[in-house]
């Protein structure tokens, strides 16, 4: 019974209750609320929970971050930045001016020109790719977040991906390491590195514009009736439903420049997670050839994204490129590419050689002075996002190089990166330090022992292992909807004891939840940081 219950007309037993016994012990208030039947919803528990725990959350935010407090220098500073920011709208709005990034554009479809735009299309604008020595050339991308195809382009991503993954998985390198690892087990392990093995990797150059709309809808399709199956499902949709809507998503991505409106030819934005999706399925039909000749000889091939790494035992370099010439670049016009065959070559910032069946590795740096010493370009904030980089970069350096002299080269070629961009010597050395003293290992630093160096060496590699496990295990609650990311605004202070104390705090109220206990659902915390000044002033035309 779900209405109104009267007091003083209780009575017992009633249709929702049968007492067996005389020696209950309830009360009739409690009676009172058991005579509601099992299907009643006690009132208020998701709010009186959140507020008890919400309660103590803030309080622990309070008293960690509130103690933080910054220097008056830096609170001068702010109330500055805070006045001058403030005057900068002001005079924005004064005088009717947009600040916002200079953007470019591809093929004309329709103009609109000296009409304000109605509807909001996604823009485009260009950054500088300095990667090729003498050569200037302009990287495309696409602001699709808030397009009318990204909902329905996250949609087939989520039940396309997964399977994706799972079945490329065995001939994909899923990152540098990764590679570095494989390669290591291709010779240390297996020991099937030659003093006349060949190395051969290959470079894609139109990955997000492989073929026409259709021709790549046919080959998802393909793709799914070999690996599903005819007639078979993926997540409750049909192969067919899946090609309908990937048609959908192909013929209405839209972009604007200069008050006109383009359309794609071939591919779709490249900042949609979907179109390395959809090329990753082309490019897999696309190898199978190199893949079957290669697998003859138990060899090793692997493909991340648009660049192609494999092993070569069967012939002379010769034969080698002949195959690709013929067999595979004059029969498949469509993917445009480059190669590189022989006992030394270069694949994902590696440079990798065979000296005479010994393998030799090292980080590869381009021979131009144009981008040396400068940072990657980064979007955020750009302290904590280089931050991140350093630590990633002298991993990928005690990885790829087999030398402790090269180590400690690129070791000291990084330090010099940031110290050249404007970062204090204390920022670069605590990352140094923290680095070595990560496996407690602070004198590999300045040791010159290769033996010392390789166990250093392959720590990290069993590092990198158990990273690579926890990001499966995070894909995989994300994939079955059981990962739930948070994120709260932070400047300075304890986050490391702030993060710990949530996570306590969780598991305590929800440890027994059907859906939020830490074995159904995974929590994933992580700070926000606060605004750019693109942020903060910016405006979209």
């Amino acid at each position: 019974q779900h209405g109104y219950v009267d007091n003083n007309n209780l009575q017992s037993p009633s249709s929702n209750m049968i007492i067996t016994t005389n020696q209950h012990g309830l009360n009739d208030k409690q009676l009172q609320l058991l005579n509601r039947g099992p299907t009643y919803i006690p009132l208020c528990q998701i709010k009186a929970l959140r507020t008890e725990i919400q309660t103590k959350i803030e309080d622990q935010f309070r008293y960690l971050f509130s103690n933080s407090t910054p220097s008056d220098l830096q609170q001068q500073r702010a109330l500055y930045e805070k006045n001058l920011i403030q005057t900068i709208r002001s005079s924005l709005k004064k005088n009717n001016l947009i600040l916002r990034r200079l953007s470019m554009a591809y093929e004309l479809l329709s103009s609109n020109e000296g009409q304000k735009h109605k509807v909001k299309v996604p823009s485009i604008y260009f950054l500088p790719d300095v990667s090729e020595e003498d050569v200037l050339s302009l990287v495309s991308f696409i602001t699709s977040k808030y397009s009318t195809t990204w909902n329905i382009g996250q949609l087939i991503n989520k039940i396309l991906r997964p399977f994706v993954d799972k079945t490329l998985k065995s001939t994909t390198y899923r990152d540098e390491m990764d590679f570095i690892q494989k390669l290591n087990h291709y010779v240390s392990t297996k020991r099937r590195l030659q003093s006349t093995t060949l190395f051969c990797s290959i470079k894609i150059t139109n990955f997000y514009t492989l073929d026409t709309h259709q021709n790549v809808i046919d080959t998802v399709g393909y793709f799914l009736e070999d690996h599903l199956g005819h007639g078979k499902k993926l997540q409750q949709l049909t192969i067919m439903t899946i090609k309908n809507l990937l048609h959908l998503f192909f013929f209405n991505n839209i972009f604007c420049y200069k008050e006109q409106i383009y359309t794609f030819t071939k591919g779709s934005p490249n900042t949609m997670p979907l179109t390395e999706t959809l090329s990753n399925i082309y490019l897999y039909v696309w190898q199978k050839k190199i893949l079957n000749r290669v697998k003859e000889n138990n060899e090793l091939f692997g493909r991340y994204k648009d660049e192609i790494f494999f092993t070569w035992n069967k012939s002379n370099a010769l034969t080698l490129e002949t195959f690709l010439q013929k067999e595979i670049r004059e029969k498949y016009i469509n993917v445009r590419f480059q190669y590189s065959i022989g006992t030394n070559v270069e694949f994902l910032n590696a440079y990798v050689e065979n000296r005479d069946g010994q393998l030799y590795t090292r980080v590869f740096h381009q021979p131009t002075t144009i981008h040396r010493y400068t940072l990657p370009y980064v979007i955020g904030h750009s302290k904590v996002s280089h931050s991140d980089w350093l630590r990633y970069a002298l991993i990928r350096a005690v990885c790829y190089c087999s030398s402790v002299e090269d180590f400690r080269q690129e070791r000291i070629y990084l330090e010099l990166t940031y110290l050249s961009n404007g970062y204090s010597l204390l920022f670069v050395e605590s990352h140094i330090r923290h680095f070595f003293e990560y496996f407690h290992m602070a004198n590999m630093r300045y040791s010159n022992s290769q033996t010392d160096y390789d166990n250093f060496r392959q720590y990290w590699f069993n590092f990198m292992t158990m990273q690579h496990e926890l990001t499966d295990e995070l894909k995989k609650f994300e994939d079955n909807a059981q990962l739930i990311h948070l994120k709260y605004f932070y400047e300075f202070g304890p986050r490391c004891q702030f993060d710990q104390q949530f996570s306590e705090l969780w598991s305590e109220y929800f440890k027994s939840h059907p859906i939020l206990s830490k074995d159904k659902m995974k929590l994933l915390l992580t700070t926000q940081h606060c605004y750019t000044l693109n942020s903060l002033l910016g405006m979209e035309k």
